[in-house]
């Protein structure tokens, strides 16, 4: 049985934003909620304890390389991944999915699932619903993802509305592979590409089957920013207002504040830990690349208005000669400040829910975002 519940403590009164809590096995899960990615049992360049520093209630595990190395039975016979990468609040791992996918030539789809070759080794193995599930659970994950296509883009109707069908019916087979005791709580992941009516459908047969929550997949594929809102325009009305909402993939500022004025309660994106590696930092203000020269004799702070550990301490000059001497720290750093400036954007987001004031915290994003349109 499972150990999950949502509850929805508030709603804006001008936007579809709303302020809701989780119940997980681990711990409470307050949402809206931007969730660090951790694809191989690590958060990169992050130590868990600086992780609970910065507010991260939750982060996410992938199974997809976690099941090619180590392999999802030493976790399990180590004592689950919470144990393996010592971090005792939840985790949810994404179902492989999309990194089987984007194999391209090396992966073939059929109605059991998807045979692959490794990237690491080229040996082969087969992802199925049931598979994956099986994995999910021996990695002991608090909330476990459906099995499923994700779809590029573009595609033509055809192949979307084939591979939106399967998708359907691996849902289905998950719901049964399940364990009945293992108290995770299973999510369905609505497909369907750009078209509203394949959508529709989607939800429609995820909703016939039942799941704990339910997750928007298929977008951050290389669509334009209208065209993924248009879909959760589209969508997220027709998700039951008692279940968790879940964006996968996505994405920059902009988009966080855009889903949660949508109805979207949970996010995730490689965006913060990526972009940091690469020597660009988010700020109240809009992005900073710090490998610029500009930066060289720079004492500002990256951001005057952060409260982080590195804008208290560390100066853009000196960040931008981490960065340019390829120092280790610079991931460090640079990733520290990226997922703070991200948890406190949402936990300013859930304040702003809590205290009726949504619509002025949202204008007074753009707003700082406009004052500085070069970035600076």
């Amino acid at each position: 049985m499972t150990e999950f519940t949502f509850d929805l403590l508030a709603t804006d009164s001008g936007s579809a934003a709303r302020r809701g809590r989780m119940t997980t096995r681990r711990g409470l899960i307050e949402t809206p909620i931007f969730m660090p990615v951790g694809t191989q049992g690590t958060v990169k360049a992050m130590l868990p304890e600086a992780l609970k520093e910065i507010g991260a209630q939750i982060i996410l595990g992938n199974t997809y390389h976690l099941f090619l190395r180590p392999g999802h039975e030493l976790i399990r016979n180590l004592g689950g991944l919470h144990r393996f990468m010592n971090w005792d609040r939840p985790i949810l791992t994404d179902s492989g999915g999309f990194q089987v996918f984007s194999l391209g030539a090396l992966r073939k789809i059929d109605e059991e699932g998807v045979r692959f070759q490794s990237h690491l080794d080229g040996s082969s193995h087969v992802l199925s619903p049931e598979s994956s599930i099986a994995v999910q659970e021996a990695l002991g994950a608090d909330i476990i993802m459906a099995f499923d296509e994700c779809i590029p883009y573009p595609a033509s109707r055809e192949y979307v509305a084939e591979s939106t069908a399967r998708s359907g019916r691996w849902a289905r087979r998950c719901k049964l592979a399940r364990s009945q005791g293992d108290g995770a709580a299973l999510f369905g992941i609505v497909q369907g590409g750009m078209h509203p009516d394949l959508r529709a459908g989607s939800v429609n047969e995820l909703l016939e089957i039942g799941f704990e929550g339910y997750a928007i997949g298929g977008l951050s594929v290389g669509e334009e920013a209208a065209l993924m809102y248009e879909v959760m325009d589209n969508t997220l009305p027709l998700l039951p207002r008692d279940r968790p909402r879940y964006v996968m993939g996505v994405g920059t500022p902009e988009n966080l504040i855009e889903g949660v004025s949508r109805g979207v309660d949970m996010f995730d994106c490689v965006m913060p830990t990526r972009n940091a590696r690469n020597g660009v930092l988010f700020t109240s203000f809009g992005k900073v690349s710090i490998k610029q020269a500009r930066y060289l004799a720079d004492p500002l702070p990256v951001d005057p208005d952060c409260s982080c550990y590195v804008c208290g301490n560390y100066s853009r000059a000196y960040l931008r000669h981490l960065y340019q001497s390829n120092e280790i720290l610079s991931s460090v750093l640079n990733t520290h400040h990226n997922l703070h400036y991200y948890l406190g954007l949402m936990q300013g987001v859930r304040d702003a829910l809590d205290g009726g004031r949504f619509g002025e915290f949202k204008k007074d994003f753009y707003r700082k975002r406009a004052d500085n349109p070069s970035g600076t």
